[in-house]
This record gives C-alpha cells, sequence and structure tokens, in this order.
C-alpha cells in the first residue's frame, strides 16, 4: 500500500511502526458553527482511510480530537450570552449527528481540548525547561529559530516566512516567527504556573496525540489549509518536547471550491451538511467525494451532485442476490482490481469504476457479484440500501401509469393490489396491462411467499 506523504512530496510504501498496529491522528472541529461540505470532504476522506485500512486486516486506533477552547467559541459565547461550554457542547452534538448522517465511522479516540490541559501544561513546561519555549507577561511563546527542520512541512525557508512575520500589539515575542503555546486570559482562562490563561490551538493536538498515541505515530491527516501553520507547528513543538520524529507520514485533502473559490465560513461561500443532505443523500454527497483523488481540490456543483446521485442510483440497484458469507472474496479479479486502485494512494476514482463493473455483472446473474459488490462498497463508506425516489419523482410515475390505464392510483401500494385482485380474478389481461405500465415506468414488481414488493429498475 502506497500513501502520499506531504512531508517527503512523494508517494511512498506505507509500512506502521508496530507491526500490524496503525495509529492515526486526524485534526478535527473547532466547535461553534455547523459543519460543511470542507468538513465533510475532510472526515470522509479520512473515514475511507480508516475503514480501508481495517479492511486490508490492521489494528487501527484513530484518534480525532475536538477543540472546545478557542477565540471563535468566546466570541460567540458572547455574542449569545452562553459560556464558552454551552456553545461547544451545542455544536459539537451537532457536528457529531453530521458525521452520523454522513455514515461516518466514530473515531476509537476523540478527546476534548478542555479534558487534557494537564498534558498540555506539562508539554509547554518541557519546551520552556530544554529552551524550546519562554514566558512573557502570561504568555509561553515556541522558539521557531531554535528548531532548525522548521519549514520543511510546507516547503517555506525561514527567510520567506520572516518577511511576513509580526508582533501584534500586546505580544512580547523574542521574534515575530515565534507563536504562542499558552495565551493569557483572566476572563476565560484556567490555571497554570503562568497565570489564568488558555493553551494555544497548536499545542492542543501535540498534547492529545501524545497522550493517547505515543510520541511517534504512523499517520497524521486534515486538510490542506493546515499544512501551514498548524501542522508546520504541532512538528516543532512536538519533535522539541519528545526528542524523537512525530509523525512517519503526513496526509492532507484537498480544498473544496465554488466558482474556483475555496469553501470557507469567512469568505461566506460554504454549504452546511445539514443544508445538503435536504437535497441529496449521504450515499450521494460521499459518491461526489470519492470520484475526486483525494489530494485534488473538488469544484461544487448542482451538475455534479445530480451526476453523483445518478451514479449511486446506478450501483444501489443492482439485482439483489443473497450475501454469501462463504465466498472467498481474496481469489475474484474485482477484488484485486479494487485493492490495486485504493493501494495506489487511496484511488478512490478506479476503485468506484470497479464497482460499476460489478454492478453489470450483478445485474447478469454472475453469481458472487452482488457479494462482492456489497463489501466493497461497505469498505467506501456507502449505505447498501436500495434507491429511494422522492416524493415528486414518486408521483411523476403514478401520473405517468395512470395515464397508461386510465386509473386514479394514489399509491404503489393501491396498484399492488389492483394487480393483486386481478390475478385472483385470473383477469390475466389487466394484470399484464398493469405489468407493462410499471415496466415502462421503470418499475419492476417482486413476488414471494411474503407478498409483492416494488423496486427501481437500472
Amino acid at each position: 500500500m502506497k500513501l502520499h506523504n506531504s512531508f517527503t512530496n512523494q508517494t511512498e510504501e506505507f509500512k506502521p511502526i508496530d507491526g500490524n498496529k496503525v495509529k492515526m491522528y486526524v485534526c478535527g472541529p473547532t466547535v461553534y458553527d455547523n459543519a460543511h461540505l470542507g468538513h465533510a470532504r475532510c472526515y470522509i476522506t479520512w473515514d475511507v482511510l480508516y475503514r480501508y485500512l481495517k479492511f486490508k486486516g490492521y489494528d487501527v486506533t484513530y484518534c480525532r480530537n475536538v477543540t472546545d477552547v478557542d477565540d471563535k467559541i468566546l466570541k460567540k459565547a458572547e455574542k449569545e450570552g452562553k459560556t464558552p461550554e454551552e456553545v461547544s457542547k451545542f455544536w459539537y452534538n451537532k457536528f457529531t449527528e453530521s458525521m452520523n448522517a454522513l455514515n461516518n465511522l466514530r473515531p476509537d479516540i476523540e478527546p476534548f481540548a478542555t479534558k487534557t490541559l494537564g498534558e498540555m501544561i506539562a508539554m509547554n513546561k518541557e519546551l520552556i525547561e530544554k529552551g524550546f519555549a519562554y514566558e512573557a507577561g502570561g504568555d509561553v511563546y515556541f522558539r521557531v529559530k531554535k528548531f532548525g527542520k522548521y519549514g520543511s512541512l510546507s516547503g517555506q525557508p525561514i527567510h520567506q516566512l520572516e518577511s511576513g512575520a509580526r508582533i501584534e500589539v500586546g505580544e512580547l515575542k523574542e521574534d515575530p516567527l515565534d507563536f504562542a503555546l499558552w495565551k493569557k486570559d483572566e476572563k476565560f482562562g484556567y490555571n497554570s504556573p503562568w497565570g489564568v490563561g488558555r493553551p494555544g490551538w497548536h499545542i492542543e493536538c501535540s498534547a492529545m496525540s501524545r497522550k493517547y498515541l505515543g510520541k511517534t505515530i504512523d499517520i497524521h491527516a486534515g486538510g490542506a489549509d493546515l499544512i501551514f501553520p498548524h501542522h508546520e507547528n504541532e512538528i516543532a513543538q512536538s519533535e522539541c518536547a519528545n526528542g524523537c520524529k512525530f509523525v512517519n507520514y503526513w496526509l492532507h485533502n484537498g480544498f473544496v471550491t465554488i466558482n474556483k473559490e475555496k469553501m470557507s465560513k469567512s469568505l461566506g461561500n460554504f454549504l452546511t451538511i445539514d443544508d445538503l443532505l435536504k437535497n441529496y443523500d449521504a450515499n450521494t454527497i460521499r459518491f461526489f467525494i470519492l470520484t475526486n483523488h483525494y489530494r485534488m481540490p473538488v469544484e461544487f456543483s448542482d451538475e455534479s451532485l445530480q451526476a453523483a446521485a445518478n451514479g449511486v442510483k446506478r450501483m444501489l440497484n443492482a439485482k439483489h442476490t443473497k450475501i454469501d458469507e462463504t465466498l472467498d472474496i481474496t481469489q475474484l479479479e474485482e477484488y484485486k482490481e479494487f485493492v490495486e486502485a485504493m493501494d495506489d494512494d487511496l484511488n478512490t476514482s478506479k476503485a468506484l469504476a470497479v464497482l460499476f463493473d460489478l454492478t453489470n455483472k450483478a445485474n447478469k446473474d454472475i453469481p458472487y457479484a452482488f457479494t462482492l459488490l456489497y463489501k466493497l462498497a461497505n469498505t467506501l463508506g456507502f449505505k447498501f440500501e436500495k434507491a429511494k425516489l422522492s416524493e415528486e419523482e414518486l408521483k411523476h410515475k403514478l401520473d405517468s401509469i395512470n395515464a397508461k390505464l386510465n386509473e386514479s392510483f394514489n399509491s404503489m401500494e393501491d396498484i399492488i393490489e389492483k394487480r393483486r385482485i386481478a390475478r385472483s380474478e385470473k383477469n390475466w389481461d389487466l394484470a399484464d396491462k398493469i405489468r407493462i405500465a410499471l415496466d415502462n415506468a421503470g418499475i419492476i414488481l417482486k413476488d414471494s411467499k411474503e407478498g409483492t414488493t416494488w423496486e427501481l429498475k437500472n
């Protein structure tokens, strides 16, 4: 399995530190507002990596933090007349609902920043003792120039960074490049050796990663917007405090753009997950994201979401057969093609092509096809349920059927009952007309001992 390492800018063979165990950390949300499509792109991407690593047989520990102490949370709390805890709890619950709605698996560990303050203070003390950090007026800063490799992840030499560095009013930095590990905050802060304050954003992830996964981890992932300064600063403070390499594989997903601009709250061009789910189901959003390589930008449009909806409908309408749990899928050629695609830096676009090939084979009654399709689709996080018609789509089909039969059916159940009565009365002409009208509308009936059901054709 090969993954593109942002640190080396090379696609490298993935080799875990400890045999079959994989320690994976993903930067989680700052909980102060609705999650948007950009968050969906990020967390679906790493959900697929998590699922695929487990599919490959790795013993994965997935840690994704929650930033529940931050300037944005404090501003929202003041604006709404609430405590920061009330704001962060409310939006964390909303975030969790959004992730569940997208069918993302819960991380194995989901630590909160406010519950890991002791570890952050301890790491800051270590950095001060080693000379990599200093206290100034109740703040604590990291000495960037003491870490010779600073800028290696983002590819920005120190002299380039210096030109844009500034010291803001009230800051007591030794150098404009230095960044905050701890901020004085007598109103919303916590007790520390440097007075009442709160942690800087960057130290949170370093402390939580070390606490729950150890000093050196296999994979650290997040959005490309976090490369600098967040991940650059994480490397500096972690490696200086721990005295060893922090991360073996840095992975980053590309932006979501609208009209070629990055989607962001600051630009006001973001679409919330809740709003998206009013028009598109979770499978469609996931399909839209996975048709693009995770490192590339994704351009949002209603046309692309509609194309994704059609693709999902085609796949989920594959002819269903009973899942064969005895089938050794590893011996099947399509399985090998799927693994080859995913092993190539998560080439989900090629993996989806394999699923469509299996869809066609399932519809041709090739025995193993649906079992393999079901298992591989689940590995990518699709809920394998039959596609459903919207109320408007169903009404359109009923109107079409009524016109052909000169009837006024209000539901599919009415039609099924009419057909049942016709067959019981041996009125084969009417029963046949109903079947033909349904077929023309793209609907097939399935008769069994339990009764008759209907589903969409491909």
